[in-house]
């Protein structure tokens, strides 16, 4: 495609995002109070649920600006759809959004998109950053890491033609490879991955309401930038370990200009000798491949001082594995070597270098296999998938980290896990499942997931199980889901293991949940039952959890049209759980099998209450699907449909926005 065209189309695409309307007024200079939210939300609505994290997040549509706000808009592929809250502000240069700080902070955190080049590969742009007037600091932000097109596994050439020809198209109904002739599909074709974040420590500690203007300056050749929200943040002073292996003696380079491998290796190796922890005091230090990690504790300043950085960088030839790049990651040992234990990382960054996503790649933050091992207060950013764990291991902890801007996952736990658990971790702009569990080839038995956030995962679900055994999913707040996933998955795919024992699906929150699954043409549940590959038919409690907002429905239960005759789903138990606003109904059942539901409440009820369609057998005996009252249930939602099996089914019902979420 010529540049110029290239380009047209790209200021196109950004139309349809809702970018380049014409600005709005400018809003009053003066200062506004300061609106804390989590997930966009009045913190009370979502209280206990989530992590507790030591920043204040304020979204820009509810801060003073000169710009426009963009959104609310839920639509897969446009910039409001994937910004915190479904909707941002548009800067043009010169343009500005002035946030009130609600608390004594010394940091911020900035999450914004800018265009990408004309041909891919991104662009930098300035971002100016004020406090009350005062000394100017200059961001650079850049789009280097964002700007996904196409189909999966996604491509960074806006220009690029189908990567899977022989694949349905919902765009044009079609599959291109068996039309003649061919239909023309536009191109840059399904952008995607739009966001990125900054971190800056300001040079001093300022008040609440002192007011944090960031303004576009006019020379920007960034044609717009949006901001989402800014994170406010009071952190401490450096942590000092006086009695470590300090890596500045084994020649490690806190500048970052010099590679600092091997002599963070040379530390580990004599901290292992003398019985000392390995200490990475403030800087950045360029790591451009995996430290090995086994019997040891690593630990920095903290993730605002300690930053470990590397470049992805190709491999001469293919590894074993396939991967055909490494780049900066603390690994343990391969199961199949026996793996590593005693690991034990905290308090520092790890930034990455990944701009594409080759699912061969071994390009993780952390990797490897690690039990009997601790992993807390890292920052990882700019990685395939934060944490990736091969198994079998058991009796890792995964807490308090912040993973954010990942290419697939933040978290996952992959074969043969046991006994561990991930809890009060900050998650963000995934692009892939951001935390899961997947029992390929070996069960996931007797995990926990808990009080966990997870924001805006660009592709799939907020948390995923595949399969596996007495695992748990508690206390977690999931909001702004974008296409094809959900906040919530149970699913008999991807060659999981079968689901046996007990599965607690227990006091979780789902906010603006459930998504369009582009290839069924259908909305989602908040949360998502899919027995594709075999039967779901375990011991499954979904017990006091809140659906807030839900898009489509907050429950649906379904098999894949090829098999709909073939998979069940039984024995889901549904006791004390809120459902407040469907965009369609409270559940939707799309598969032969059962559920009980005892004190479910619903309001707001966009469609009707229980869209039952079984398997699309429609016998007259009624539904395949049966619905057990066992009291309690209140809301109208299920009482009138002659349970347990009548058939109430509209395939794709229209869709009824539902208003904001309320104190119950």
């Amino acid at each position: 495609m010529p540049r110029s065209t290239l380009t047209a189309a790209l200021l196109a695409a950004a139309v349809a995002c809702g970018l380049l309307a014409p600005p709005a007024s400018a809003t009053s200079a003066g200062s506004a109070a300061p609106v804390v939210t989590r997930a966009a939300l009045d913190p009370a609505l979502v209280a206990g649920r989530g992590a507790t994290v030591a920043f204040a997040e304020q979204e820009a549509e509810n801060a003073v600006t000169s710009g426009t706000v963009i959104g609310p808009d839920r639509t897969a592929y446009t910039l409001p759809a994937e910004a915190s809250g479904r909707k941002a502000v548009r800067l043009a240069p010169g343009q500005h959004v002035e946030f009130t700080l609600p608390a004594r902070a010394n940091a911020i955190t900035v999450r914004y998109s800018i265009p990408d080049a004309p041909g891919g590969g991104g662009i930098t742009a300035p971002l100016d950053v004020t406090v009350n007037g005062g000394r100017r600091t200059t961001m650079t932000l850049t789009s280097q890491y964002a700007w996904l097109y196409n189909q999966y596994p996604f491509s960074n050439d806006p220009g690029a033609g189908l990567l899977h020809p022989d694949w349905w198209i919902t765009e044009c109904a079609c599959v291109p490879s068996a039309t003649t002739p061919p239909p023309v599909i536009a191109k840059p074709f399904r952008p995607n991955h739009f966001y990125d974040e900054q971190r800056l420590l300001l040079g001093r500690t300022y008040r609440a309401g002192d007011r944090v203007r960031l303004t576009v300056p006019a020379g920007s050749k960034a044609e717009w930038t949006v901001i989402d929200l800014l994170d406010s943040e009071l952190v401490g002073p450096p942590k000092i370990e006086p009695r470590a292996a300090n890596v500045l003696a084994f020649g490690a380079d806190p500048t970052g200009r010099r590679d600092s491998a091997r002599a963070i290796d040379q530390a580990i190796a004599y901290a292992k000798r003398k019985g000392l922890k390995v200490y990475l005091p403030p800087g950045t230090y360029q790591v451009n491949r995996h430290i090995i990690v086994d019997d040891v504790t690593i630990t920095g300043a903290g993730n605002w001082y300690t930053i470990v950085k590397g470049r992805e960088v190709a491999l001469p030839a293919p590894a074993p594995d396939g991967s055909v790049h490494t780049g900066v990651g603390f690994y343990g040992r391969p199961a199949s070597e026996g793996g590593s234990r005693d690991v034990h990382l905290s308090d520092f960054a790890i930034e990455g270098d990944v701009r594409e996503r080759i699912d061969t790649d071994q390009v993780n933050g952390i990797g490897g296999a690690m039990s009997d091992s601790t992993i807390d207060g890292l920052h990882i950013r700019h990685t395939k998938v934060g944490m990736w764990f091969d198994g079998p291991m058991a009796n890792l902890r995964i807490t308090n980290n912040i993973i954010v801007d990942q290419i697939a996952d933040a978290i996952n736990f992959h074969t043969g896990v046991s006994g561990s658990r991930v809890s009060n971790n900050f998650i963000r702009n995934t692009g892939d499942d951001a935390l899961a569990m997947w029992s390929e080839k070996s069960a996931n038995t007797g995990n926990t997931i808990d009080h966990n956030t997870v924001q805006t995962p660009v592709l799939a679900n907020g948390i995923a199980v595949y399969g596996g055994t007495d695992n748990t999913i508690s206390g977690n707040l999931v909001a702004d889901p974008i296409r094809e996933g959900s906040a919530l998955q149970v699913g008999s795919r991807f060659g999981a293991e079968p689901f046996a024992g007990r599965l607690d699906i227990t006091g979780n929150t789902t906010v603006r949940s459930g998504t369009y699954e582009l290839n069924w043409n259908i909305g989602l549940g908040a949360l998502w039952f899919y027995a594709l590959e075999r039967d779901i038919s375990a011991d499954i409690r979904v017990t006091g959890n809140d659906f807030l907002d839900n898009t489509y429905n907050a429950i649906m239960l379904v098999s894949e049209w090829s098999v709909k005759d073939l998979y069940a789903i039984d024995g889901v138990h549904f006791k004390d759980i809120r459902v407040d606003g469907t965009g369609a109904s409270v559940v939707s059942a799309r598969v032969k099998g059962s559920a009980t539901f005892e004190n479910v409440d619903a309001r707001n009820v966009g469609a009707v209450g229980v869209n039952n369609c079984g398997s699309f057998g429609f016998p007259a005996t009624g539904s395949e699907f049966s619905l057990a009252d066992r009291g309690g249930n209140d809301g109208g939602w299920l009482a009138p449909w002659l349970l347990p099996n009548t058939i109430t089914c509209d395939d794709r019902p229209p869709v009824v926005p539902p208003p904001a979420p309320s104190p119950w």
